[in-house]
């Protein structure tokens, strides 16, 4: 398959390059994912106290629930924004590593093409039958894999579309019932 030292180690390179890309992707995304988890858990800490030094300043129950109630929506709102933060990482991250698969596969079609032309010229005579079979269910696992992928990324939007309905919907539900409990 190498011929030379030379392509030999830059095969190597090649593979070393990826597994880094891939490694440096997924820890920018854990690195996000921490980021998001230490501004969470301090927002949430403060509103705690806030709210509690809130409720405790009540002077009466109809205030206390009343101070209860206003404090509901932004909470849900905060952790709607959340999920919807984490789902925006986890997107992008899963995005990004689809395109470096998608390369790798782009290359690694490319260096199979070129082994079998190099095949198909130093092949013996009646062995063409042979070689444009291979080269067909190579087209047919290409064809797979595109098709495969615009699943995924048909699956992703609905996904997308469902957790922004789903975000929407609780919101809404929370300031309802908020509202309500206001009363």
């Amino acid at each position: 398959m190498f011929k030379t030292p030379e392509q030999f180690a830059s095969a190597n390179k090649a593979t070393v390059d990826s597994l880094l890309s891939l490694a440096n992707t997924a820890l920018a995304s854990a690195e996000r994912i921490a980021a998001l988890n230490l501004n969470t858990a301090r927002s949430v800490l403060e509103d705690s106290v806030s709210g509690a030094k809130a409720l405790m300043s009540a002077k009466d129950p109809q205030e206390a629930m009343a101070i209860q109630a206003s404090l509901t929506q932004p909470n849900v709102e905060k952790a709607a924004a959340y999920s919807r933060s984490v789902y925006e990482i986890s997107a992008q991250t899963q995005e990004e590593l689809s395109k470096m698969v998608e390369a790798q596969f782009g290359d690694f079609q490319k260096t199979v093409a070129g082994l079998l032309d190099k095949a198909a010229k130093s092949a013996p005579a009646g062995s063409d039958v042979a070689v444009a079979a291979v080269k067909s269910a190579i087209a047919a696992a290409s064809s797979a894999f595109d098709n495969m992928n615009k699943a995924a990324k048909q699956v992703a939007e609905m996904a997308e579309a469902n957790v922004a309905a789903a975000t929407n919907a609780t919101v809404k539900a929370a300031g309802t019932a908020t509202k309500k409990a206001a009363k």
